[in-house]
């Protein structure tokens, strides 16, 4: 079968799209024929040593059709559809584990990461990590949300317990996590004011239900945050950018608030800005990935047709390495999609 690989780490040419086995599906997986998967900023990192161990077929999210399916596997038959819970690899038997807690377990990891993943024509998964796809749902838009809104949802809905007397703020709202940040704060009941760097992004995160947009390009997001909340502050910051946007988000916030931050794309701040921390009695929330039953709550949503992502674009295999510079630049709204 193709499938895009990153042998090693480096540059945009470590990217290449090879001929590799087909795997199989062992008693208790389901071989899934891919229709769609997306592009994520792991993939990036798993290519600048960050994360994962090369060599690896990337591909986190994915969603296609059953192939195949295990002697031991009674849940699905060849031709149900699907979309993969990501987080495949954990102990199983560590205190964390043990609470439910998968995402803390120090062997987590999982498709595309840790283990070939979806940037292929097919991929092999327990069967207990697939659930399956209603009809109206496209592949595509299923492909676009198990690694983004799933960790949105951990961390707004279940971290941060965000509710109808909350104002949120969402930074980054235009990228995969964020628009799904957006939805899912809206969702929540939450009063959601969104950052973006466009007039035409602005009206895109306006239909996705937020409240108040912030051009970034115009005027400062905590200047703006001081204006729109007559100085009060907002009790929330969702956050995946790092370096000098933890310190807008922690200025932001008002006394008692609760910065939710899922990465640091841009790298790590270089303060932490702990007078701001303890002199507000700041609350600094980490979040990665979803559990099972937090992943089947975002899929019940999205289902529902309460949430539903942003198609950026829908490439082939062979131009991922474009897609990395993209999500390099911030240059997209909403998910890459790879059609294999």
């Amino acid at each position: 079968m193709r499938a895009s690989v990153i042998p090693e780490t480096g540059g945009l040419d470590v990217v290449t799209v090879e001929e590799v086995p087909t795997p199989e599906a062992g008693a208790g997986d389901v071989l899934v024929d891919v229709k769609a998967s997306a592009v994520n900023h792991t993939d990036v990192w798993i290519r600048r040593g960050y994360e994962g161990d090369p060599p690896v077929v990337t591909g986190i999210d994915v969603a296609g059709e059953v192939a195949d399916v295990g002697a031991s596997v009674d849940r699905f038959d060849v031709g149900d559809r699907v979309v993969l819970y990501w987080n495949t690899e954990h102990c199983g038997t560590c205190e964390f584990c043990n609470d439910g807690e998968t995402t803390l377990c120090r062997d987590y990891g999982g498709l595309g990461v840790t283990r070939d993943g979806g940037h292929a024509e097919y991929v092999a998964v327990a069967a207990e990590h697939a659930v399956r796809l209603p009809e109206d749902v496209p592949f595509e838009h299923a492909a676009a949300v198990p690694s983004n809104f799933g960790t949105a949802w951990r961390g707004l809905v279940s971290r941060a317990d965000v509710d109808p007397s909350d104002d949120v703020l969402v930074l980054g709202a235009s990228g995969g996590v964020g628009h799904g940040a957006v939805q899912i704060a809206a969702h929540a009941g939450a009063t959601v004011y969104a950052a973006s760097s466009s007039a035409e992004k602005a009206a895109r995160l306006r239909e996705l239900g937020a409240d108040h947009v912030i051009d970034y390009g115009d005027r400062d997001v905590d200047d703006a945050i001081a204006e729109l909340t007559d100085r009060r502050g907002v009790d929330v910051v969702f956050e995946s950018i790092g370096g000098d946007t933890y310190k807008q988000a922690i200025r932001c916030l008002t006394r008692g608030g609760r910065l939710v931050t899922i990465g640091a794309t841009t790298g790590d701040a270089d303060e932490a800005m702990l007078q701001h921390v303890f002199w507000k009695q700041l609350e600094v929330i980490g979040a990665t990935g979803a559990t099972m039953g937090e992943f089947g709550d975002m899929l019940d949503a999205l289902f529902d047709g309460a949430i539903e992502p942003i198609i950026d674009s829908v490439i082939p295999l062979e131009e991922i390495p474009s897609a990395h510079e993209r999500l390099s630049a911030g240059d997209s709204f909403g998910k890459i999609i790879v059609s294999p």
